[in-house]
């Protein structure tokens, strides 16, 4: 499995660690220019759409064809080869995000990957196993999916397997469903939240420990930066545990 780590913007002072990582998601809404030199050196990148992002942060009406053509323009001008769609039905529709899909695979000559939600229902996703060889699922980070209903992510699973097509988990890292769950790849912010929450991480018997720092010896009193460091040090243990055993 494929563990791509996301939200690698505040690396910008740890470049050289950045370039340890074996794979990578990041948002065509968040990247920065320094990032691009590293993106097709990993092993494996993935680049979101960002178009939420986007949404949340523009004032006024979205103008969907003209973020398109951006986002085309960026893939094709560093050769992006694994792409999301613009995944917005709960704005516009699945019919308008399927016309913006195959403009956007007719201005890039690629196919994008594809992003299921509840609400297309199992013909979709049986439809879209069998017309992409990598598609994604999304709504977990948003609970749109909860974790009741992860145990239905196996016979979905094994439909896409029969279609020979790979399946990425959006924003799935629950260690207690990874290796239940064989998605090809996923991705992860959580490696970032020493800073945020606290928490240092160690890998640890072929596990991701979090040590959780007591509140008068907060993290805001260790140098961010080691934080940083080995918590990216430690996640990219797991991402090669990953990659060879999950």
């Amino acid at each position: 499995m494929k563990v791509c780590l996301a939200g690698t913007s505040c690396l910008k002072n740890n470049k050289e660690e950045y370039n340890k990582i074996p794979f990578l998601l990041e948002s065509f809404y968040t990247i920065k220019e320094w990032q691009i030199y590293y993106i097709n050196k990993s092993k494996l990148f993935l680049l979101d759409s960002g178009a939420f992002t986007f949404m949340n942060n523009f004032k006024g009406k979205v103008n969907w064809d003209e973020y398109i053509e951006k986002y085309a323009d960026f893939i094709n001008k560093y050769d992006i080869k694994y792409f999301f769609e613009l995944d917005i039905d709960v704005v516009v529709g699945i019919k308008e995000v399927e016309r913006l899909r195959k403009k956007l695979e007719k201005l890039t000559n690629k196919k994008c990957i594809p992003v299921w939600h509840k609400s297309r229902g199992l013909e979709y996703w049986k439809k879209m196993t069998k017309e992409y060889d990598y598609v994604a699922i999304g709504g977990i980070v948003i609970k749109e999916i909860k974790q009741k209903d992860y145990k239905y992510f196996i016979p979905l699973l094994e439909i896409a397997k029969k279609n020979k097509c790979k399946v990425h988990g959006l924003g799935f890292t629950s260690m207690k469903w990874l290796k239940k769950i064989k998605f090809y790849s996923v991705d992860s912010t959580s490696w970032t939240s020493g800073c945020r929450f606290g928490i240092i991480y160690k890998f640890i018997n072929n596990k991701l420990i979090q040590i959780k720092k007591p509140l008068n010896t907060r993290i805001k009193k260790i140098k961010e930066n080691e934080v940083i460091k080995n918590n990216l040090k430690e996640w990219i243990k797991f991402q090669e545990y990953a990659d060879k055993y999950l």
